[in-house]
């Protein structure tokens, strides 16, 4: 129970540093919404859409394969210094060309302002060179100083998006005097590039705090440690750019066929589903690391077992506290009424999350067993179930396609990863435990929001009922693990 202990001390660290910067970011969408009309909230969309698409192709895995070999190397400088020079090398190449060509590439990713992509490919670059220094704090156990710079980061973003999108406009509207080359600024260009450009001066100051972390190992390059990184990251690479699709697809196309209005509405909405998405978050920055460092060790098997059974009910709870009270959450999140048609896509959006998170979860097998190339197969498969269903569909039914999609891709990466795991790496998972509690509160988040939608006597029933259900069924493993905390 100690290993589960320090599991899950670091998981409410980490959680932290998921949780907050997400939890600015959710009221920083009342504030877009509020600012922007949603066929601009759309550009915004497009942006971090694109954002994640280079994100993903410019760390090329190397992040899980630093995590691999730092626990497999005598030798952890090496594996420091050459992923970081590695990175620094690729992305300098990157920040290079796509400079010189970004005013033809803005035309073709859509932009209609020449800095947009720019700004882009700046904080691309500077994301990207922090990836190494962010991994080390976490495989080194130092989760206090990874929610710190996390913090800052997003601290300084959201302070940049108050005083650009509120503070100059309250400033101008009652006469209050401002430099010159503020208010030349702020009137000669869209309001949506500030946002933009809050995220690059957030992404530099990051950037600079945390280089020195690099700057104390020695610069030491092992091209034959490279390769065997590349072998393992790149099928990783792969499987990003698949989930990256899986993930943000459906906007493109939403934006294509049915129009900026239902797709910045869709995705206003979609970001309701960032509780759930929170939770993974915070749970994958602990896990990665625990379970590599982990693996070694006694009964590791039922230890992830116990850790996705737990990680099953917590975020079966998550996704009927959202449910039942979708509508307020809605009016607190979003404001302006003209985003909540999409509301019916919340639920699909959650359970899909979920079944990602479970996806995560199970992922371990093809990372300690060095088969990184299957999570690629099964990102790609969900990658084309959610190609064809949102292409098919959309027509249709509408953007309730591109919830389905999401859904369908999950369940089945869920599936597959587990049948084919069994054969390489057997976990005892507990299958009839998850399957109930994740059915449990399908079933009352269906009949909540279906039937009861806005009954609050009913939804906090519906909680109450399902906390004595985990509690009736897991109350021994509540009464061990209380009575070792005292």
């Amino acid at each position: 129970m100690s290993v589960l202990k320090k599991f899950l001390k670091d998981t409410v660290i980490y959680g932290i540093a998921a949780v907050l910067p997400r939890a600015i970011n959710i009221f920083l969408v009342k504030l877009h919404t509020s600012t922007l009309a949603v066929e601009k909230y759309a550009i915004n969309t497009d942006y971090y859409v694109y954002a994640a698409y280079l994100n993903a192709l410019l760390t090329y895995g190397m992040e899980t394969a630093f995590f691999r070999f730092f626990s497999k190397e005598k030798e952890n400088g090496k594996v420091v210094s050459t992923s970081f020079l590695t990175l620094i090398f690729t992305s300098l190449f990157f920040l290079g060309v796509a400079l010189f060509f970004s005013d033809d590439l803005s035309v073709y990713f859509g932009f209609n302002h020449p800095l947009f992509l720019k700004l882009l490919i700046w904080t691309i670059t500077l994301d990207t060179l922090v990836v190494i220094p962010y991994a080390y704090l976490r495989v080194t156990n130092k989760p206090k100083k990874f929610t710190l710079f996390k913090v800052i980061n997003i601290s300084i973003f959201a302070i940049l998006n108050v005083f650009f999108l509120w503070g100059i406009p309250f400033a101008l509207e009652n006469s209050i005097a401002l430099p010159e080359f503020l208010t030349n600024y702020y009137s000669s260009h869209p309001k949506v590039l500030h946002i933009f450009v809050s995220g690059t001066i957030a992404s530099a100051v990051t950037f600079l705090l945390l280089l020195p972390i690099n700057l104390k190992f020695k610069v030491f390059f092992d091209f034959k440690l490279l390769k065997k990184m590349l072998r393992y990251s790149l099928p990783i690479m792969i499987g990003s750019l698949a989930f990256v699709t899986n993930e943000n697809l459906d906007k493109l196309l939403l934006g294509e066929m049915l129009g900026n209005a239902q797709m910045g509405a869709y995705a206003a909405c979609y970001k309701l589903g960032v509780f759930m998405t929170l939770y993974i978050m915070a749970f994958r920055l602990g896990a990665e690391p625990f379970f590599f460092n982990t693996s070694h060790k006694e009964n590791a098997q039922e230890t992830y077992s116990k850790i996705l059974t737990w990680f099953s009910i917590v975020g079966a709870f998550f996704m009927l506290i959202v449910v039942v009270f979708i509508d307020l959450f809605a009016l607190i999140l979003l404001g302006k009424p003209e985003y909540f048609n999409a509301l019916q896509i919340v639920p699909i959006i959650l359970l899909a999350n979920l079944f990602l998170g479970i996806y995560n979860n199970l992922s371990i097998w093809y990372k300690l067993t060095d088969k990184t190339k299957y999570g690629m197969y099964f990102s790609i498969f969900g990658a084309g179930l959610t190609i064809a269903f949102n292409i098919l569909m959309i027509p249709k039914v509408g953007f309730i396609a591109s919830a389905w999609a999401t859904l369908l891709a999950y369940g089945a990466m869920m599936i597959i990863s587990y049948i084919i795991g069994k054969k390489h790496y057997p976990i005892p998972y507990q299958l009839k435990k998850v399957g109930l509690y994740i059915v449990t509160s399908s079933i009352f988040c269906g009949v909540s929001f279906l039937s009861f939608r806005g009954n609050y006597v009913v939804s906090v029933f519906a909680i109450l009922l399902f906390l004595l259900i985990i509690f009736f069924n897991e109350r021994n493993t509540i009464s061990k693990f209380l009575h070792r905390s005292n």
